[in-house]
């Protein structure tokens, strides 16, 4: 079961208008942060991501697989969907054998270097257009001070790379 605040900010999100991944970002967020602590570990980075999907699906965040998704990801995704809608309880037998083998995994895959590495592969798949339209969409749904904010912070970071860069050149020539 997520935790209240994980569901009481997917709940914010979709107020805002953002998307469905946007708010399906809050359980990923979630479980990434119980590997970290030792709740369980996983097995790679996609785990950890394909189980806090998987938890936003459950919790009734609207999202279904991607088209190139395989058939037994996008049956999982249905079913996730449907049991957000049907409320019987989940095997108690079955949840406990998932966390025992969970248990036996390791934290490695939610360290920051994991998820870079998957991040940066991730975005790589995509195209530049398709990476373009997001951010477009991204700034569309932060409001003006959501914009002068992040404007601001990356006047900051191109002055701080901008000195960075003059000493490293400086040094290399």
């Amino acid at each position: 079961m997520p935790e209240r605040k994980t569901l009481e900010r997917a709940k914010r999100d979709k107020r805002q208008g953002k998307s469905a991944s946007t708010q399906a970002g809050e359980f990923v967020r979630e479980e990434i942060e119980h590997v970290r602590e030792g709740k369980h570990g996983v097995r790679s980075t996609k785990q950890a991501i394909a189980i806090g999907l998987s938890k936003a699906r459950r919790a009734g965040v609207k999202l279904p697989a991607s088209k190139t998704a395989s058939a037994a990801t996008k049956r999982k995704a249905e079913q996730d969907a449907h049991a957000a809608k049907d409320g019987h309880a989940k095997s108690a037998t079955r949840a406990r054998a998932t966390t025992t083998a969970l248990k036996k995994e390791s934290a490695k895959p939610a360290s920051r270097a994991a998820l870079s590495r998957q991040a940066t592969k991730t975005a790589s798949q995509r195209s530049a257009a398709d990476r373009s339209t997001a951010a477009k969409k991204a700034a569309a749904t932060k409001g003006a001070a959501g914009r002068s904010a992040a404007a601001k912070k990356a006047a900051r970071t191109r002055a701080a790379n901008k000195q960075a860069g003059g000493a490293h050149h400086r040094a290399t020539h």
